[in-house]
Formats: structure tokens, C-alpha cells, sequence
């Protein structure tokens, strides 16, 4: 498999805005901006190893990416924070 250029920074552009939006979602959890790339990221891998397997599709292209990572993201940024608290919300 080959990412171009191209791909890589539309990975990074989705991983940030999708990162950026969970943080505003899920209060309290933000990482900077380097940490927030990294949850999109991370909830993006998330987001596409379990939604199809729930059967859940939202469609296609770049705002069904976000929408997705971004999801995935806040599941991350909730585990995060009530491993960090505790298990208090």
C-alpha cells in the first residue's frame, strides 16, 4: 500500500478537524493540537474497525470520514477521561 503526499495530508486534515471537534464535544480532554490530530487519528482506525461490523454506514467522501473519525474520537476521549478520573464521569 502507498499514501501519497496528497493522502497524507488529508489523513492528518481529518484526524484534526475530527480531533478538534470530539475535544469541543467531550469537555475537559483536550490534548493541544498535536494530541487532538493523534485521538482523530486514532479514533478514526477506531471508527473503522467497528462500525462495519456493527453494519452501520454513513455514507460516503470526506464529511462521512470526519463524521466518523470524529465519533470514534469522543468513544477514545470518554474511555480516556474516565480511566483518568476514575471511572467518575
Amino acid at each position: 500500500m502507498v499514501i501519497s503526499n496528497e493522502g497524507i495530508l488529508v489523513i492528518l486534515f481529518v484526524g484534526l478537524v475530527a480531533g478538534w471537534l470530539a475535544g469541543k464535544i467531550v469537555r475537559g480532554t483536550g490534548f493541544g493540537i498535536i494530541g487532538d490530530i493523534l485521538v482523530g487519528i486514532a479514533g478514526a482506525l477506531l471508527a473503522s474497525l467497528l462500525f462495519p461490523k456493527l453494519g452501520i454506514r454513513l455514507g460516503t467522501g470526506l464529511v462521512s470520514e470526519i463524521v466518523y473519525s470524529t465519533i470514534g474520537a469522543i468513544i477514545l476521549l470518554v474511555i480516556v477521561r474516565l480511566l483518568r478520573t476514575g471511572g467518575r464521569w
